[in-house]
């Protein structure tokens, strides 16, 4: 297969936008698949999601992949979940992607998830195509989610396409290039009739022509003149400009209902005209003696071979990598070096993915997504020819949020658990397992309860392992609010060799409050402290962040700068100011007036408009902020900054308070300071909780 027909693309969107339905007709289209089913109701459920938690849920919990042919043209297609708690597996697959559809939901058009899909597609540059599905439904309104498109995501969006018919009268579309219409006919759609364009939208078709032509001159000076000169644009330079545009960010619209079966054709069309292939990418490495120095990565079957393993499944039968091939080619037994760990492994068996099936494959190379069984590997880690060859650079991964402890029902079941909890780690980096050293208890923590509920029932069901599940605890962090001068000396002279360090400095708080804000300076002069001291003052600071004195919860937006102090010719030693820095720590972090921080969700509800009186009370009762509150056709749409604390079990109590009508997707907004009542309440049961102990 030449690499110009190549399409690596994922589906990804807000969640129930429609995005595992349109996967499972592509494949029907496509003849991957010879029936279709559907999310949610009887059958055997939708071929993308495998998993049986994800059959009875009716959502996606894992990206699967797969690979279809479309007219000439061979498609690795990536569906990926909606859910924010699920979030790094969108951010892996992009990752990998050359480009992507973005699904919308023809009524609720721009949501909260789509928002963050949007912002991890520009992390990554991906180009992509947008979908408004759902044009079936009542109140579907493409118009107005182009305009979403390009308010809220500043994208260069336009349609492509123009409806003929709307809501439950939706019969297909009009294509503005061409300037036909396409209906569909057949038991499921299949069959595309061309058409000319309906007399009653001629005009508006005519204008939406012209809206198109003006927006894709932006992007070509040929193009621009021949509006500006009332001539005719011909088709060819349409479709070429089209493509340019793609590639250099625009976002064409299409549309349909794949529910229904209709236009998801014309799409798989647009993937294979606009979206790249792995040639058009620019995919840079790095090289791992010289951080600096860039790698251009070409997609040549015979330059030495480079690859990223970007998700990691355990089964049964062993490790499973799915690997992005990015340069060169890979054989089956031929061995390749871990550029993470420097070691060189044998690939025994290279598969092709389709979901949960697999076929055995010889060779895979340059613009490839396989996968490879048996070999040792972290998500995210490169391979390549020779060892120190290059390092891909890796994904990002947002930190946890909620914490719960877990512990087996029957001691027995401890290693199986233990086994299930090392396995989901190493599948998903934002899925982390501690120890608690005093309490000796287990704790899992990950962006969300659904995340948390999830793993749990899988381990119930994979593993056959009952769980207790402790109350959920919310990551807290520690924060000094007003600067503190310091003079510390930490003195033991008693028999044998003495300890002496004597630090000053002042301690003050930092404007940052992320994972690791925490600044050291050394101002130190005249060799006051020896220099090979200070490294030790740095780490025994550094090391105390742990556990703050408040409430051993960890210290953020702290910075030291290290004035001055003395030290002794035989009793100073590194020990000696590592230990100070530890003390003077706990002594003076006190005095610095330390406020508890809490973790501030950014929650989107959507409830019908006769409940928005109590949701909207509701939220004010959990201390939360309203943000914004509108209303569309008849449904309310709240956003709002809820304290992640008050919000355990809101999805119960949401569906009770709008007749099980009400929806709603959160994920972290930032660290506010929590009010002293509350604060004063946290120490205290902090403090019993030890005193029980």
């Amino acid at each position: 297969m030449k690499l110009e027909n190549v399409r690596n693309i994922g589906i990804s969107a807000h969640i129930d936008s429609g995005k595992t339905t349109l996967s499972e007709r592509i494949l029907f289209y496509a003849g991957r698949i010879h029936k279709i089913e559907d999310v949610r109701g009887g059958g055997d459920g939708a071929t993308m999601d495998h998993m049986e938690l994800e059959k009875e849920r009716g959502i996606t919990i894992t990206s699967a992949a797969t690979s279809l042919k479309w007219k000439g043209k061979s498609i690795n297609l990536i569906d990926t979940p909606g859910h924010v708690d699920f979030t790094v597996e969108v951010e892996r697959s992009l990752r990998v992607l050359d480009g992507a559809v973005l699904v919308l939901c023809s009524v609720g058009g721009v949501q909260s998830q789509s928002i963050t899909v949007d912002r991890q597609m520009k992390r990554y540059q991906v180009p992509r195509l947008a979908f408004i599905n759902k044009m079936d439904r009542t109140g579907a309104n493409p118009f107005k989610v182009v305009e979403q498109l390009r308010e809220k995501l500043g994208a260069e969006a336009f349609l492509m396409q123009y409806p003929i018919g709307k809501e439950e009268h939706f019969e297909g579309v009009v294509d503005l290039i061409e300037m036909k219409s396409y209906r569909h006919a057949g038991s499921e759609g299949q069959d595309i009739v061309v058409g000319e364009v309906p007399e009653d939208i001629k005009d508006e078709c005519e204008e939406q022509r012209v809206h198109m032509l003006e927006q894709l001159s932006m992007y070509n000076d040929e193009m621009m003149e021949l509006l500006l000169s009332e001539e005719e644009v011909p088709k060819e330079m349409i479709y070429k400009v089209t493509r340019d545009a793609v590639l250099g960010g625009a976002t064409p619209v299409y549309m349909g209902t794949a529910f229904k079966n209709k236009g998801v054709q014309p799409l798989l069309d647009a993937v294979n005209r606009y979206l790249p292939s792995p040639l058009d990418r620019e995919i840079y490495g790095r090289d791992p003696q010289d951080e600096e120095k860039r790698i251009e990565l070409k997609p040549d079957p015979d330059a030495p071979f480079v690859g990223m393993g970007f998700k990691i499944v355990d089964d049964p039968f062993g490790q499973l990598t799915f690997m992005r091939i990015y340069q060169g080619k890979i054989e089956k037994g031929g061995t390749y070096v871990n550029q993470r760990t420097g070691r060189s492994e044998r690939f025994s068996r290279i598969v092709r993915m389709h979901s949960d099936k697999r076929e055995e494959i010889d060779s895979a190379e340059a613009g490839d997504i396989i996968a490879v069984m048996g070999i040792d590997s972290a998500s995210g880690d490169t391979y390549g020819a020779t060892r120190d060859q290059c390092t891909l650079e890796s994904m990002f991964v947002p930190d946890p949020v909620i914490k719960i402890a877990v512990a087996p029902k029957s001691r027995g079941d401890g290693d199986k658990m233990g086994k299930a909890l090392q396995r989901f780690r190493k599948e998903d980096p934002t899925f982390r397992v501690m120890t608690d050293e005093e309490t000796n208890e287990i704790l899992i923590s990950g962006m969300g309860e659904l995340h948390l509920e999830v793993y749990i029932e899988r381990i119930r069901r994979e593993y056959d392992v009952e769980i207790e599940v402790g109350a959920p605890k919310v990551s807290y962090r520690e924060s000094p609010t007003k600067p503190v001068e310091f003079n510390y000396k930490h003195k033991k002279q008693t028999g044998g060799s003495g300890q002496y360090a004597h630090i000053v400095g002042k301690l003050s708080p930092l404007e940052s409050i992320s994972e690791d804000s925490f600044e050291f300076e050394d101002h130190v002069v005249g060799g006051r402290i020896p220099k090979q001291y200070i490294p030790a003052i740095e780490k025994g600071f550094r090391d105390i962040l742990g556990k703050g004195p408040l409430a051993e919860y960890p210290v953020v937006g702290t910075r030291i700068d290290l004035q001055d102090g003395s030290f002794h010719e035989v009793d100073s030693s590194e020990k000696a100011f590592y230990t100070a820095a530890q003390g003077c720590f706990r002594e003076y972090f006190k005095q610095a007036s330390p406020k508890l921080l809490e973790p501030i969700m950014k929650v989107e509800i959507e409830c019908p408009e006769d409940f928005q009186g109590t949701v909207v009370g509701d939220v004010i009762r959990r201390r939360g902020i309203m943000s914004s509150n509108d209303s569309v056709d008849g449904n309310s749409i709240i956003i709002a900054e809820v304290p992640l604390a008050e919000t355990f079990g809101y999805a119960t109590d949401l569906r009770s308070m709008t007749q099980g009508q009400g929806t709603f997707t959160m994920e972290l907004a930032t660290y506010r300071e929590v009010p002293s009542n509350i604060q004063s309440d946290i120490i205290e049961a902090k403090r019993k909780e030890k005193e029980g102990k």
